[in-house]
Order: C-alpha cells, then sequence, then structure tokens
C-alpha cells in the first residue's frame, strides 16, 4: 500500500489486507461478521446432519452423510482459525452454543437469525428423515456454491484463501446429494420428494438475505461484497432449478 494511501482509499481501489495489525475497526466488524455467519452456519448444519447419519438407507449413504459432517466442521475449523487471529476464543466457540438446536418445522422467520449464534436462518428448521436431508442438501449446497465464488474475493488475503479452499469440498457435498437424490427417486414417492423441495426452496432462498443498496456500497468500498445479494438468489434459482427439473420435479 502507498506511503500516502489511507487505508480506506487502497480497499477500495482493489487491495487487500493480510494481517489483523493494520484493519481498521469497521472492516474488523464486518469481516468478524462474515466469518462469524460463516463459521455457525457450517456448525449448526453439520449439527443437524449428523443426526440424520443413522438414517441413511445404505452403508455408502451413511458413509456419505459422516464425511459431509466432518468436512464440514473442518471447514469451520478453518475459517475459525483465522477468527482467532482477530481473538476470537477458539477453545471455547465448539460448546458456546447450542448447534443442534432447531425452532418448529413450521416455524417463518424469514431471513432473522438465532437469539444464540450468527447461523443462517436456514439452519433453525429441523431436518425430517434422510430424504429431507438429501433435498436440503442439494437446495443449500448450492446456494454455498453461489456465496463462495462472491466470498472467496474478499480483501482479506487469508480468508479469500481459506474460501477457495472449502469451495471444491463444499461443491463435492452438493454433488453427493444430487446424486443421492436421483437415487432416492428411484424408489420414494416422488410428490413426498417434492414435498420436501417445497418446504426447503424459500427457506434457501432466504439466505441470501435482502437487497440494501447502501450497505452494499459499503461493503464493496471494504472490498467485502462484490455482487448484489437478489443478484446472487437469481444466480442459484437459476442453476438449481435446471438441477431440480432435470430430476423431474418441480422448482419452489
Amino acid at each position: 500500500m502507498p506511503e500516502d494511501m489511507s487505508i480506506e482509499s487502497y480497499l477500495a481501489q482493489g487491495g487487500v489486507l493480510t494481517n489483523p495489525s493494520n484493519v481498521p475497526p469497521r472492516y474488523r466488524a464486518e469481516l468478524m461478521k462474515l466469518m462469524a455467519t460463516f463459521v455457525d452456519s457450517e456448525l449448526a448444519g453439520a449439527a443437524g446432519f449428523a443426526d440424520i447419519i443413522n438414517q441413511g438407507p445404505g452403508i455408502k449413504e451413511r458413509i456419505a452423510a459422516a464425511k459431509i459432517v466432518l468436512e464440514k466442521t473442518d471447514n469451520a475449523d478453518r475459517v475459525l482459525s483465522i477468527m482467532g487471529e482477530f481473538g476470537a476464543n477458539t477453545a471455547r466457540y465448539a460448546n458456546h452454543h447450542p448447534w443442534s438446536a432447531r425452532l418448529d418445522r413450521d416455524a417463518d422467520i424469514g431471513a432473522s437469525r438465532s437469539e444464540h449464534d450468527m447461523r443462517l436462518a436456514v439452519f433453525n428448521y429441523p431436518l425430517q428423515g434422510w430424504a429431507d436431508a438429501v433435498v436440503m442438501n442439494l437446495l443449500m449446497g448450492r446456494a454455498v456454491a453461489v456465496q463462495l465464488a462472491e466470498f472467496s474475493m474478499v480483501s482479506y488475503q487469508p480468508l479469500a484463501e481459506a474460501f477457495r479452499a472449502i469451495a471444491p469440498v463444499e461443491a463435492r457435498h452438493a454433488e453427493l446429494a444430487e446424486e443421492g437424490l436421483i437415487k432416492l427417486l428411484e424408489a420414494e414417492d416422488k410428490a413426498s420428494v417434492q414435498t420436501s423441495v417445497d418446504y426447503w426452496w424459500p427457506r434457501v432462498a432466504a439466505s441470501f438475505g435482502s437487497s440494501d443498496a447502501d450497505r452494499l456500497k459499503a461493503l464493496k468500498t471494504l472490498g467485502l461484497r462484490r455482487t448484489d445479494s437478489q443478484e446472487l438468489r437469481a444466480r442459484w434459482s437459476a442453476e438449481t432449478t435446471a438441477i431440480v427439473e432435470k430430476l423431474g420435479l418441480t422448482a419452489g
């Protein structure tokens, strides 16, 4: 960074930061929020899916589910270690929140967060059996792919690198879910699977949040966002609709 340039100007022009020592307070706050949302969502998602492992119809399905739980927890740890460099109590983190806590199935909280942690709202809803879990993992897996493509370009270089390493792991989770759904549709009643699609679609869509032009502008200035939430949601919807309809189901 040139000596005569402020950090804010440097970031606004596409500069990157590499350690906590020169991070402005506002930047730190937004970066921590982004990281906490990812870590908490991964831990809550892993906790919810862990309860479903033994409902897998076969050994291979249970192995795949256990691998997803392991890798999501590992992804959370990778980003949590960066939070630790900013002072987060990483040793206490794993047991500090009720990661497996869920609301009633018919709750409707939109995009609001839990009072306990920063997980995305979608991870407050319970899974109902194996087929429901597979559908949710497919829809949310596709959403994570879109979101990670955005967050892999953040201006805090260590986090961008972590997200780039995580992206193919999460992409594989969505692929496993699609493979699992194809197999399920050979044996399951399509109507029951469609019910799960109808349930999870709006809840996953809400995970992109609302469009806020002023906030987007501020985050763009910090190099922490590039794309409007509505555009990201539309990208997810188009890509996921193609997958769902290919399987003979109707998108939400």
